[in-house]
């Protein structure tokens, strides 16, 4: 499970990131994609549910058409993790191979 971030771990932690942004109202980090078409969003959520099943760790997340939005935070900590960061980072190294 791993503990929550600190608030300046998850500062230097999104400056890294900057796609990513704090949720509103609640402990998480959230981010917009944005693809070609459906069959490219759908690989995209592919792709990530692999990871996360392979993790144990999973985002919250709504797709339509070619957005797919997603939440992530670890509910067991009761925050932001080093989980959450790993998947953050495999999503957009996903998003950025099929674009």
């Amino acid at each position: 499970m791993g503990k929550c971030l600190t608030d300046a771990e998850l500062t230097a932690a999104l400056d890294a990131m900057p796609l990513w942004k704090r949720a509103d109202r609640r402990s998480a980090i959230c981010r917009n994609f944005r693809f070609q078409d459906f069959a490219t969003a759908f690989a995209f959520m592919s792709g990530v549910a692999l990871k996360a099943e392979q993790m144990n760790h999973h985002p919250e997340w709504t797709n339509v058409y070619n957005r797919v939005d997603v939440t992530l935070t670890t509910h067991e900590a009761g925050g932001v993790t080093a989980l959450d960061l790993e998947l953050a980072g495999f999503a957009d190294g996903l998003a950025a191979r099929l674009a």
